[in-house]
């Protein structure tokens, strides 16, 4: 199967289906084990909430602000190791090198946490020192089996293409599984902070890491950061953090796609739809960074249901078990109607903070899953902000259809990024 074919059935955090979900689960499932294990036998792995999964981290300084390199709640610090491979799709091997690492991070009550991830660099014979790309994915679901590093070995990460895409062109990669998803405990899906620092510390990891130095991945290596969909949050939100959490990564550019940067309006637009069941990927999120919120106490009998399908597997089974459904159809009151959780999702609001390097956003106008406004008012926030930022529409592009389009136009601009070439963005346009 094509590469873009690959891409567009399975699923990257979109309307899926069930071949997509057949097509990941059983690479990722034979993966998930070794990959858990590991995490579970990683220093701290256990540390980031307050929940039966977890023991209660220790309370670290301000983040990003790291104690004496090489201590253990030192963001971006190396927990644990192991070599793996990258496919970008199944038995097609590729000519690079990769590693499933456990690495430190913060998590978004600023705790420690432990997070898992993938190095991969080009087995090219370059040695001295080559951009790094830290890649956030899309949407893969909140079981651990979901993970991109869990499918990069058999070639059934969704985005593995997209992936490739930047190794080909020399680029040294880092794909981050986010807190949660491949390591103990729910996943924090779409919450903001907590997947920013996961991107910016697999940056940090990669560049601690002792083999893909010997392939060039270096500290004074200029670094981009890369996402659609949930990566496109994550990373847009990662552009926002940059010079304050990570001030020492050389980050010359991020590029956005997809972005769902009021995660309010996003709610609105999918409730009752095909994509509904993202509402209770994304209320389990907001539960594992904030176990206050006390999801439970809102759901009935079939919401508790459809909420341990969300935790346990990937997203083209928990769209099918969500799809239709209305917030009414699995709660006994709204949880949105409450103040706590109204602050939670304003919590995870893009926009409000002027990244430090410029930014590449890119959005279809026919988007079926984020909401086309949603895009362009992230870019009006940020232009209000003088900030460079360099906006694509993809006319009558689905989601999918822009992650597949854009995916080449966001490596060109990154590149000239690398270059040091100057940008001012279309701001006035």
């Amino acid at each position: 199967m094509a590469a873009g074919a690959v891409l567009a059935v399975a699923v990257l955090g979109l309307p899926g289906s069930a071949a997509a979900q057949s097509v990941d689960a059983p690479a990722g499932t034979q993966d998930a084990t070794p990959s858990a294990q590991a995490a579970e036998k990683a220093p701290g792995a256990g540390e980031q909430r307050k929940d039966k999964h977890h023991k209660p981290g220790k309370k670290p300084g301000k983040p990003g602000k790291p104690g004496k390199p090489g201590k253990k709640t030192d963001p971006g610090e190396i927990l644990g190791s192991e070599p793996s491979s990258f496919r970008y799709t199944p038995g097609v091997p590729t000519p690079t090198k990769a590693w499933k690492i456990t690495y430190r991070s913060t998590s978004a009550d600023g705790k420690p946490n432990a997070v898992s991830g993938t190095v991969i660099v080009p087995d090219d014979g370059k040695t001295t020192p080559r951009p790094l790309i830290t890649y956030a994915v899309g949407t893969v679901g909140l079981g651990d089996k979901c993970a991109p590093s869990a499918g990069f070995p058999g070639g059934t990460t969704a985005e593995a293409p997209l992936v490739n895409a930047a190794l080909v062109r020399g680029y040294a990669v880092v794909v981050t599984d986010y807190e949660g998803l491949g390591t103990p405990g729910d996943h924090t899906y779409m919450v903001a902070k907590a997947q920013a620092t996961a991107v910016l510390d697999a940056a940090r990891a990669a560049q601690r890491h002792p083999e893909a130095a010997k392939y060039g991945v270096a500290k004074e290596a200029p670094v981009g950061i890369m996402g659609y969909s949930q990566g496109g949050g994550a990373s847009a939100k990662a552009a926002e953090l940059a010079a304050a959490y990570a001030p020492e990564l050389k980050v010359k550019g991020t590029a956005s796609g997809g972005v769902p940067a009021d995660l309010a309006k996003v709610a609105d637009s999918l409730e009752g739809g095909d994509s509904a069941g993202y509402l209770l990927m994304s209320a389990v999120g907001q539960n594992a960074a904030n176990p206050a919120l006390n999801l439970d106490k809102y759901l009935n009998d079939e919401g508790r249901k459809l909420a341990e399908v969300v935790r346990n597997e990937c997203v083209g089974t928990a769209l099918e078990a969500g799809r239709g459904k209305s917030i009414e159809d699995v709660t006994t009151s709204n949880p949105l109607d409450q103040p706590d959780w109204q602050q939670a999702i304003a919590d995870q609001f893009i926009g409000a903070e002027r990244p430090s390097a410029p930014t590449f956003l890119y959005h279809g106008d026919a988007d079926e899953t984020i909401p086309y406004a949603v895009g362009q008012k992230l870019r009006a926030d940020w232009c209000a902000k003088g900030h460079a930022v360099q906006w694509t529409t993809f006319a009558g592009q689905s989601h999918v259809g822009t992650a597949i389009q854009g995916n080449g136009p966001a490596l060109e601009w990154l590149g000239q990024r690398f270059a040091d070439q100057p940008t001012s963005g279309n701001c006035g346009t």
